[in-house]
């Protein structure tokens, strides 16, 4: 092994889960406990903690207090969307980022987040490499999207996962206390992948599903769908349609600009900001069939819904986190902790696996086409297999008064020794 001592750095970025804390604190415990990491800092809001020298000293922190990080939701840290420019067209940022880590004498980066998050873990990487500052990074993944390249699932995705197809079932059932008619379309996330509006299937697989399913895999014809609601309405009584936020007609417009002008709406990535669509199937479909129908965005609901978290995930995630600060202390850099899937004696078994931060960084991961059924409005039993195994285990979420009791962290500043 090629020691390394130094301090690390640990940010979090993008979207926040119900497990990218069991993450970091997977990374930030192993980190405090490892011989060649002197001293464990949190950058507020990430890259911009670093950026803006807003630093904490997690060594500082109770180590009782940060064992509730495993089952809070959100990013405990802080989280950012600021897209770094290439250091070929302004390595403005470069520069700071390697003036800070000169400071506090960085030697480790690692960096808790989704697609854009890796794409920043690997500019940082390639410039420090170039620079020759020997600094070891890892990213560690966390998207609810799943869309992260090669590792088989992301931190977050199962808890979500979860928490939509029990939505989706207590849906089901409240659509039917009544002996009228009634037609629910439910906007779940995914702008380009549709794995969290898959997640609906779990309830179908439970019998207590949606009627049709519509990821952005597949292109959304208007006219075609609301003949499958009508014939569907007409027969019970009753249609449950869940569909991707991203979802595109064949010319690759998002159905939710029918109804609004996304086109300057943007987040920091150039992102067009989605939200919209269940209010607009649904004026839709009720001007079309005279039903009564009712639209539900779960929103921001399936991000951190920790009451209904996966215990699986959570385990997963924080061995996410600790495999990152292992790896880098045993001399890996620049690259991304991934899961493995693998099977012994027919059980499911997730294994750490490492992938280039040049493959990851803004390589997004398509739902399988044979996962889909043959009508492109459901899934099969593909995907009920992949997923099934993900959202196992009640978690031990602390309670106090019959509420959750999340993390409450000091937020030291780091001070230079």
């Amino acid at each position: 092994m090629n020691e390394l001592k130094g301090a690390c750095i640990i940010g979090q970025s993008g979207g926040p889960t119900s497990a990218i804390n069991a993450s970091t604190y997977g990374a930030i415990k192993t980190a405090l406990g490892n011989a060649s990491i002197t001293h464990v800092y949190g950058a507020l809001n990430g890259i911009k903690g670093v950026l803006d020298d807003n630093l904490i000293d997690m060594s500082m922190e109770d180590s009782d207090e940060l064992e509730f990080m495993k089952y809070t939701p959100s990013s405990a840290l802080g989280s950012c969307r600021y897209k770094l420019k290439s250091p070929d067209a302004d390595d403005t940022d470069y520069k700071r980022i390697l003036e800070i880590f000169k400071k506090y004498d960085v030697r480790y980066f690692f960096y808790n987040g989704g697609n854009d998050s890796m794409d920043t873990c690997n500019k940082i990487s390639k410039f420090m490499l170039k620079n020759g500052y020997e600094c070891r990074i890892m990213g560690i993944p966390k998207t609810i999207d799943n869309d992260l390249y090669g590792t088989d699932h992301c931190p977050g995705y199962a808890s979500a996962a979860k928490y939509i197809a029990t939505s989706l079932m207590e849906i089901y059932h409240d659509a039917r206390v009544y002996d009228t008619g009634m037609i629910t379309v439910v906007e779940i996330m995914g702008r380009n992948a549709g794995w969290l509006t898959a997640a609906s299937a779990l309830a179908c697989y439970k019998g207590e599903g949606p009627d049709l399913i519509y990821c952005p895999e597949n292109d959304f014809d208007l006219q075609a769908v609301m003949t499958k609601v009508e014939a569907i309405y007409k027969k019970n009584g009753k249609c449950i349609i869940a569909v991707s936020e991203g979802i595109k007609d064949k010319n690759g417009r998002y159905i939710s600009e029918y109804g609004n002008d996304l086109s300057n709406a943007k987040d920091g990535f150039g992102h067009a900001q989605l939200g919209g669509l269940a209010s607009y199937l649904a004026d839709y479909i009720k001007s079309k069939t005279g039903a009564k129908v009712r639209g539900i965005e779960l929103s921001l609901l399936q991000r951190c819904a920790a009451h209904c978290a996966s215990q699986t995930d959570i385990d997963e995630s924080f061995s996410a986190g600790k495999a990152a600060v292992e790896y880098a202390a045993d001399g890996i850099t620049d690259k991304m902790v991934g899961f493995e899937r693998s099977y012994e004696n027919g059980k499911y078994v997730c294994n750490i696996k490492l992938f280039e931060l040049t493959d990851v960084a803004n390589t997004e991961k398509k739902i399988p086409s044979d996962w889909f059924n043959d009508t492109r409005d459901g899934l099969n039993e593909k995907y009920i297999e992949y997923a099934l195994p993900l959202i196992q285990g009640e978690t031990k979420l602390p309670k106090e008064n019959g509420l959750p009791r999340f993390v409450r962290l000091k937020k030291v500043k780091a001070v230079k020794l």
